[in-house]
């Protein structure tokens, strides 16, 4: 498995699309918190605080995991080579796991340069450091997490096609569903006392959680559990290739 996973990892940095998806990340992220004038703009803001980077990151996410997973396994189908990775001494799990690891790990590395914008607030507060680090470690988490989740349905909609337009469009439908579908739904009001329950099974819900620095086990299972759900949804998609010859 650490060998596909290398293979993987070292695909998105020999071709654009690695480099591409962490830049325009951190350039979007840099021109909505320091220079658009927006509630997000920190310096407009006045507050030491990093609130509209959480609020912005995940719908950024929302476009640019589905550009890094689209054609993880739908290239494997349109040039042939998924049949020879099935014929290795390996299972599909093994397969599905080295590419996910390799989705999230960019995800990690997408972020880290964000830590630039922590230590700019951190030394623009007053007083210096005046800032809930606490809460910033804990959004950290929960973006990771959410990332992750973004990532395993990436592949399940990846495996669905061999056509990566087909497969980054249902990667993002999907990934805006889980997370802002059910909020939207319960602020409709029209499920009565399912409503909170709804709310309770969107990504946002667990992710504002999280967000507030206090990392609860129910968040973690959550997320834990969506990533094992597209993972075995994304097993079944090509087990079912088998079933059918």
């Amino acid at each position: 498995m650490f060998t596909l996973y290398k293979k993987e990892l070292a695909t998105f940095f020999t071709s654009l699309i690695g480099y591409l998806t962490v830049v325009v990340f951190l350039v979007l992220c840099g021109l909505m918190l320091w220079v658009f004038r927006s509630d997000f703009n920190i310096l407009d803001y006045g507050y030491a605080d990093m609130t509209g980077f959480f609020l912005i990151a995940p719908f950024l996410y929302l476009f640019l995991i589905p550009a890094i997973t689209m054609r993880m396994l739908a290239e494997e189908k349109k040039n042939g080579t998924m049949e020879l990775l099935l014929t290795k001494p390996m299972s599909e799990m093994t397969i599905i796991w080295a590419k996910f690891l390799a989705g999230v790990t960019l995800v990690f590395i997408s972020l880290l340069p964000t830590l630039v914008v922590y230590f700019s607030v951190y030394a623009l507060g007053d007083p210096v450091g005046n800032i809930d680090t606490g809460s910033v470690i804990g959004s950290y988490i929960g973006l990771l997490l959410l990332g992750a989740a973004f990532v395993a349905i990436g592949l399940m909609a990846s495996a669905l096609t061999s056509n990566q337009i087909v497969a980054f469009i249902l990667a993002a439908v999907i990934s805006t569903f889980a997370y802002l579908g059910f909020e939207s739904l319960y602020n409709m009001e029209i499920l009565g006392n399912a409503d909170l329950f709804v709310k309770s099974i969107g990504m946002r819900h667990h992710y504002e959680s999280i967000s507030r620095g206090v990392v609860d086990t129910r968040d973690i299972i959550y997320y834990l559990s969506v990533v094992a759900l597209f993972l075995m949804a994304t097993r079944l998609v090509l087990q079912s290739r088998k079933w059918q010859k």
